[in-house]
């Protein structure tokens, strides 16, 4: 065990702060001193005995450090040499051994502390040996990755074999942090710190082989790419001479390939000069050059568009009519609309065959978008593919819901990382022809944010006076959608943009009728479900008085999802009895239902069991179809305060201040006080509050609900109304009739009132309904009351 004080094991020392790095017992090295009191010390040891201390700062940023800002081990050195400048002094010094800290004794002018050294613990074993060895292969293969070192220090380490002195020479050529490093000096056991030392040097060696690897691939990329650049040009020269290529020409294998492609596609004459352009760009262009890839990718989406390619119109009037009548049931206005847009296409292309179109002709050859608006479950998706079959053309859907970004739509522009053309654009491309039928589904749930409108790029594409030029960010050329057959869809039409919706022509999807649902469960619901899940067509039947029970009591739906639903869980259950072996009856009759689906959901009427005074039927239009409300007036001692709840939109709250008011100007005419009102508070409740309710359209229903609470006449329960109310007493024409009347019918009403100016749309009324239900057209609220309050 060597001492460096000697039998005194504590001294007193002038002590200098390292900002940065350790000093190492065993190395020679120079540091350089800016501070005062750092310069004080160095000079004050060296005028002494030459003998300093040196401890590391644990902030560099401390200007004078106290012992707290110091770590507490440090280095005994000699000062070897000194070399002063203006500012800074220069000190050549050499490490002696660890030290301890203990407490320091003056700051000024300079640092001076009591130190205690840490003996040096000579340790010699086979271990210790190996460790040793380990760690100057590790330091000659460092060296030979090329490890930055002088000389003269790879000369001395290579030749040593005192381990304690190795492992501190090596620890201060490493490239670590000082934390790294003062943990390595009070490291004190020999075998401790040989091991540290060699992992650090093993760390640092795999870095150094990393960058070697990476310098190494990233000179043979560029050697290959020179050296393809020089075979390409050689190439080039060999083919002239061998006069595969005429004089002047220079284009290699893959330009001609895009050459002939741009050739087949039969693009219009300004597509093709763009073409033509990009590709001369991509052939005096580096491979390796980052815009190579983007316009590469551009000239594939240019010469796999459509331009030319189009499904032939030969499908048959009369096959298309028997396609749809097959696929679907009912719709009798949309297959008719269907029809007539195939009979004008088959004339225009007979027209087109014999008569020469003028230019102002070839402008207006777009064709009508169709917008078909209903609510969910109708068939509005469905029918878009019938469409598509009955006139033999591919179908493409793209469902705008959620949408908000415009560049869905126009596509990015090339200049982005991983831009593409819009999504209409890709349909088009992916059906291989330019008149597909294209279905935009759910436009009424395109969004708007900071990205822009989505739905305000649809107008481009859906306006057929310009859809033939339209034009997407990333082609950059126009391209023709005139040739497609957009079809757009709907749940309900206010969220569509008057812009947008004037584009299109707007055909209505009602709710079903119980007979149109039965006609489409045995036609067509039972048969799909029976293959879904498993069973044979044909193999179980279901008879018509049990598909009536599934229709009346378990769905209450303007479409058919719920009833397919049900249909699908009693299959479910009939496959379960199949594939457990059991017997299974031939016929679900009505009596199998309840055992398959449960207790019945739903009564067989909406309607109310008995006639009651302020409880008023109204008819409403959703985003389902049509629906009865329920009106309720309660009347209570009071102020005069209106009350209005039931989670009730704006209009609807103002309906209600008509009702009281139309009231309060007619008192004498309904048999009430002139100042009924003053101690009354009326309560108007519409149930279901949770749900939203909104529109003109109640206002009869709540001014007879309100007449009747206040002259304690009932209200026909069987009566439903409709209508908007004005202060003279005037019944006003509201929208949604058939979808009110539906809802009506199956509800269970048999009479519905209706204002006068709607006796027009009970044109799209199936006859059965009319033959139900008793229609009274009024025109006045008094012809109203008439019919609902009972004498």
């Amino acid at each position: 065990m060597a001492t460096l004080f000697g039998p005194k094991k504590e001294k007193i020392l002038p002590i200098g702060a390292i900002r940065q790095g350790v000093v190492f017992p065993h190395t020679e090295l120079v540091l350089t001193f800016g501070r005062p009191q750092s310069i004080a010390a160095v000079e004050a040891a060296f005028k002494s005995n030459r003998i300093i201390c040196f401890f590391s700062q644990k902030n560099p940023q401390v200007e004078n450090p106290a012992k707290e800002d110091l770590y507490q081990i440090g280095t005994l050195a000699r000062v070897e040499r000194l070399l002063r400048t203006e500012t800074e002094i220069h000190a050549w010094v050499k490490g002696l051994g660890r030290i301890q800290l203990e407490s320091l004794e003056a700051t000024e002018p300079f640092l001076v502390g009591q130190v205690v050294e840490i003996p040096e613990i000579i340790e010699d074993s086979p271990e210790i040996r190996a460790l040793t060895n380990n760690l100057v292969k590790s330091f000659q293969k460092a060296i030979n990755l090329g490890k930055s070192v002088d000389a003269m220090s790879v000369m001395h380490l290579l030749g040593e074999n005192n381990p304690a002195l190795l492992a501190d020479q090596i620890s201060y050529i490493l490239e670590l942090k000082t934390v790294d490093k003062q943990k390595l000096l009070e490291t004190f056991p020999v075998k401790k710190r040989l091991f540290k030392a060699s992992e650090f040097l093993a760390r640092e060696t795999k870095i150094l082989q990393l960058e070697r690897t990476i310098a190494s691939k990233t000179q043979k990329k560029f050697d290959k790419g020179m050296r393809e650049a020089v075979l390409r040009e050689r190439k080039k020269t060999i083919e002239e001479e061998l006069g595969k290529l005429k004089k002047g020409e220079d284009e290699d294998e893959e330009t001609r390939e895009l050459k002939q492609k741009i050739k087949q596609a039969k693009m219009p004459q300004i597509v093709a000069k763009k073409a033509h352009k990009e590709l001369k760009r991509l052939s005096n262009m580096n491979p390796n050059h980052p815009e190579f890839g983007y316009i590469r990718s551009y000239l594939d989406w240019l010469t796999e568009m459509p331009w030319s390619i189009a499904t032939p119109n030969n499908a048959s009037v009369t096959r298309a009519a028997k396609i749809l009548n097959e696929d679907h049931y009912g719709l009798k206005k949309i297959k008719e609309r269907i029809v007539e847009y195939l009979a004008v296409m088959k004339l225009k292309e007979k027209r087109k065959e014999s008569i020469k179109k003028t230019k102002e002709e070839e402008k207006q050859r777009g064709s009508t978008i169709l917008c078909f608006v209903g609510p969910p479950g109708v068939g509005k998706t469905s029918i878009g593919k019938s469409i598509a079959r009955a006139l033999g053309r591919k179908f493409v859907r793209m469902s705008l819901g959620g949408i908000r970004d415009e560049a869905e739509i126009r596509g990015h522009r090339r200049t982005y990382v991983g831009a593409l053309p819009g999504r209409i654009i890709q349909g088009i491309k992916n059906s291989g022809t330019n008149n597909p039928v294209f279905m935009l589904d759910e436009i009424d749930k395109v969004g708007t944010d900071f990205r822009g409108d989505p739905s305000a790029a649809l107008l481009e594409a859906l306006d057929p006076e310009q859809n033939f030029e339209f034009s997407d960010h990333y082609l950059e050329v126009p391209f023709d959608l005139s040739r497609v057959m957009f079809i757009t869809t709907a749940n309900v039409l206010h969220t569509v943009p008057p812009a947008l919706r004037d584009r299109m022509e707007i055909i209505g999807f009602p709710g079903y009728t119980e007979e149109e649902k039965f006609n489409i469960a045995k036609k067509f619901l039972w048969g799909k479900q029976l293959l879904a899940n498993g069973l044979k067509k044909g193999e179980v039947k279901i008879d018509n008085q049990a598909l009536y029970e599934v229709v009346r009591r378990y769905t209450r739906e303007a479409g058919v999802r719920e009833l397919e639903r049900s249909l699908a869980s009693i299959c479910r259950k009939i496959a379960r009895k199949v594939a457990e072996k059991k017997k299974i009856k031939k016929t679900v009759t009505k009596t199998d239902v309840a055992k398959y689906l449960g207790p019945r959901k739903y009564s067989s009427t909406l309607a109310e069991k008995k006639n009651e005074t302020g409880i008023a039927t109204g008819l409403a239009y959703t985003e389902a179809g049509g629906d009865i409300i329920f009106i309720e007036v309660g009347l209570m001692p009071g102020k005069g305060r209106l009350l209005l709840t039931g989670k009730l939109g704006q209009v609807m709250k103002e309906s209600g201040k008509a009702a009281l008011s139309y009231v309060r100007s007619h008192w004498k005419q309904l048999g009430l006080k002139q100042d009924f009102y003053e101690d009354l508070d009326i309560h108007i409740h519409v149930p279901e509050g949770a749900v939203p309710k909104d529109g003109p359209s109640a206002g009869v229903a709540i001014t007879a609900a309100l007449v009747s609470a206040l002259t304690k006449r009932k209200i026909n329960r069987l009566v439903g109304m409709t209508g908007e109310i004005t202060l003279r007493g005037r019944a006003l024409e509201v929208g949604g009739i058939k979808e009110k009347v539906i809802a009506a019918h199956r509800a269970g009403l048999r009479t519905i009132v209706l204002p006068k100016d709607n006796k027009k749309d009970l044109v799209d009324v199936s006859s059965k309904i009319k033959k139900d239900i008793n229609f009274v057209f009024a025109s006045r609220l008094d012809d109203v009351l008439r019919v609902v309050l009972t004498k």
